[in-house]
């Protein structure tokens, strides 16, 4: 605080003393309160302004799981209704009333996809009313040969290209997994090699006790993109490729059901010359 002397009679040492606040301290103590309030408003903003993205984060995300959802089941749906489709067209197109064994073997794989239909929409049902908990895995021991030759059979039944599946593994293997996933799986994998192939379609799947490989003479993958493979939503630009549609979901679906079975899978691939998917059981899985 700043003083001012003011003599009124110097002799008898009588004078005034003025004591002055400076401008500026007096300024802000006289808007201590304004300035307190403005603080306090600002601080309010920062919060709501939080808060308010936040809830938007969350509504995006729970956004994206939606549509994550319904994507994932779309595709999933697309391959058995191909396939029973093709066995019903081949059933109505050609002559199978002199042949009884084909005929019987078309309408036992229609009728597996759409058993296999059926389980999908079971899982829609059950992945809806749970609102995306933790999904349950159901194991049990499947014979890995006779399992991958069911699926060979079908997928050759599509009609679009020219497709040869060859299944080489032992008889004896036997694996523990959640049998509808795992057909999803190998599904999503062989309806990749497909897309991703030209009209002379060559699979090849083979299988130990260790791991399952699918090679196929596809397009291959460019080298910068396999890391990036299973990311969801994640497409592997293929600019000459105006044919092939999907939602990159195929890959990152079957990378999160094989880690919950406590798989791995690796990739090799060179463009122009095809891929190899490798599934790698752990010990305890074999």
């Amino acid at each position: 605080m700043d003083s001012f002397r003011f003599n009124i009679n110097p002799d008898e040492g009588i004078y005034y003393k003025a004591y002055m606040t400076p401008l500026t301290r007096h300024i802000i103590s006289e808007m201590s309160g304004v300035i307190v309030t403005i603080f306090l408003l600002m601080v309010a903003f920062t919060i709501a302004f939080w808060y308010l993205f936040r809830t938007v984060s969350r509504l995006r995300t729970i956004e994206e799981m939606k549509d994550d959802f319904v994507s994932n089941m779309t595709h999933e749906l697309k391959t058995p209704i191909a396939i029973a489709y093709s066995a019903n067209d081949a059933l109505l197109n050609y002559d199978t009333s002199n042949d009884p064994d084909k005929k019987t073997k078309y309408l036992t794989i229609a009728n597996k996809q759409l058993k296999r239909l059926g389980e999908l929409v079971e899982n829609i049902l059950a992945m809806s009313m749970e609102r995306r908990k933790t999904m349950k895995l159901r194991p049990e021991d499947i014979p890995l040969r006779e399992f991958v030759e069911e699926i060979a059979v079908a997928q050759r039944m599509r009609g679009d290209k020219d497709i040869t599946i060859k299944v080489n593994m032992a008889d004896n293997i036997i694996v523990e997994a959640d049998k509808t996933h795992l057909a999803n799986v190998l599904n999503n994998l062989i309806d990749n090699a497909i897309k991703y192939s030209d009209d002379c379609v060559e699979i090849s799947i083979s299988g130990d006790n260790n791991e399952l490989s699918i090679r196929d003479n596809g397009i291959g993958i460019p080298s910068k993109s396999i890391p990036y493979l299973f990311n969801k939503f994640y497409r592997v630009p293929h600019g000459n490729r105006q044919d092939v549609r999907g939602y990159g979901i195929g890959l990152y679906y079957v990378k999160s059901i094989l880690d919950k079975i406590g798989w791995n899978i690796e990739v090799k691939s060179k463009e122009g010359e095809g891929s190899v998917f490798t599934i790698k059981f752990s010990k305890d899985e074999q």
